[in-house]
């Protein structure tokens, strides 16, 4: 039998463990993986990689472990210029009082822009690669996420009154056919619908939804059980839980994509897991607000599957996905009474596979295998909080630092190196930070104009 010939590639990266988040959630040691053309290629150990592989060049990590990507399933990006805006109150106030009136006073596409560039700064540095947006201006947050050079699902802003970008709920919809003939096919994003919550969406714009939907075949994310007191208003005003309200206006689905959903009961439960709807879990927004717990263990249990997001920075207040999955993994435990509870692999699962499952990517994102994207981070686990390391997706999820991710790569371009932001002007991104901090701040606040 003849050798096999070798395969070209752009980049042949070794590393003394490969977390590749496929089947059976396998930790590889000293094993390499190649990018050609923005596809992976392996992974292989190290020494049959040099069989397999002519690199153009090599990267060795010898203290380093590659995983995919983390997918930030579900976030508000321009809302990090409003990050510690309005803290320390409950949700309903927060927004009605607080968040909604500084939107009126102050969002612009311009703001959008530029928050979701402060976003995904942030996002970049501590190794997320694509995330899902819903915001108010999908426009120039798609410009914004080609510049930058990440992956985004953008949720087009749908509510039943009127916003920066629609004057209501139809004319939502009718923007989202515009946008969504110029993003077709696009590389990087993808589109969604993006209603807001159902005690803003009523009856006849689910209908009109389902038809639009019809016509696209979008996905949908959406706002669902963030509280107990949204599940009463409904079952007050509808006669039904939100979830049963969804369900039988057609809308639940392998394509919905429920967020937060604190608030379970067994027939929650049964409808999520027979209709193979995706929820995506917050877990540090929800703690902040007080909006409740979601209960992982039970819904992954029951075959739902669950991803991870960060929701915004005015209610997180940081935008890092490997904060975002310690908490999941704790808060799991700690509401199931159970600290066999969502393990460090299957948190690690949540933020890439599961992810990339919920968003309609799985068949070329969220694992490190033969084909797939070349979206991958390294991060470096020779530190003083991470030693000794006797597993390595333990010290990654219960131990590790965001600020030890030393590279990041989206579909094989490097955006950070050796921890710092590739063809990106931070100091730029900070001058312009505080810019709005002077002209966004209320009387009495540390950043007021003098």
């Amino acid at each position: 039998m003849p050798p096999i010939a070798p395969l070209d590639a752009d980049l042949l990266i070794e590393a003394r463990w490969i977390l590749p988040m496929n089947e059976g959630l396998p930790v590889l040691e000293n094993h390499a993986i190649a990018i050609e053309s923005g596809r992976l290629l392996g992974p292989w150990p190290i020494d049959e990689a040099h069989k397999r592989v002519v690199a153009k060049r090599k990267l060795r990590l010898k203290n380093h472990a590659l995983l995919p990507g983390l997918i930030n399933a579900h976030n508000h990006a321009g809302m990090s210029l409003m990050r510690g805006y309005a803290d320390d109150l409950p949700l309903m106030t927060w927004l009605n009082e607080h968040i909604w009136p500084a939107e009126a006073a102050h969002v612009t596409p311009d703001f959008v822009a530029d928050g979701t560039r402060l976003a995904m700064a942030e996002m970049l540095l501590s190794g997320t690669t694509t995330f899902s947006d819903m915001y108010l201006a999908p426009e120039p947050v798609a410009v914004a996420v080609e510049q930058f050079g990440m992956r985004a699902q953008l949720c087009t802003p749908l509510i039943d009154f009127p916003t920066p970008w629609a004057s209501d709920f139809s004319a939502g919809l009718e923007r989202t056919v515009a946008l969504s003939g110029r993003y077709h096919n696009h590389p990087m994003i993808n589109l969604a619908y993006g209603p807001h919550a159902p005690y803003t969406v009523g009856d006849d714009s689910l209908a009109r939804l389902i038809e639009a939907r019809a016509q696209l075949g979008l996905p949908i994310q959406m706002h669902v059980h963030e509280t107990a007191d949204e599940v009463e208003q409904a079952l007050s005003k509808h006669g039904k839980r939100p979830i049963r309200r969804l369900y039988e206006a057609g809308l639940l689905g392998p394509h919905f994509q429920a967020v937060h959903v604190t608030q379970v009961d067994d027939e929650d439960l049964t409808i999520l897991s027979d209709s193979d709807t995706h929820v995506i879990h917050c877990p540090q927004s929800n703690l902040k607000l007080a909006s409740g717990f979601c209960p992982v263990d039970r819904l992954q249990s029951a075959g739902v599957n669950v991803a991870l997001g960060t929701d915004g920075a005015a209610s997180n207040n940081d935008l890092d996905m490997f904060d975002e999955l310690k908490s999941a993994a704790l808060i799991a435990k700690a509401v199931s009474g159970d600290a066999a509870a969502l393990p460090a692999m299957a948190a690690l699962a949540m933020a890439t596979r599961d992810g990339a499952k919920a968003l309609g990517m799985s068949q070329r994102r969220g694992q490190l295998v033969e084909g797939f994207d070349a979206d991958l981070i390294a991060v470096d686990l020779d530190a003083i909080n991470t030693l000794p390391l006797h597993h390595p997706a333990s010290a990654i999820v219960y131990a590790m630092h965001s600020r030890q991710v030393s590279h990041v790569w989206i579909n094989g371009k490097l955006r950070v190196d050796e921890g710092q932001l590739v063809d990106i002007d931070i100091n730029e991104l900070k001058r312009m930070a505080h810019a709005y901090q002077q002209t966004m701040s209320l009387p009495g606040q540390p950043g007021e104009a003098p």
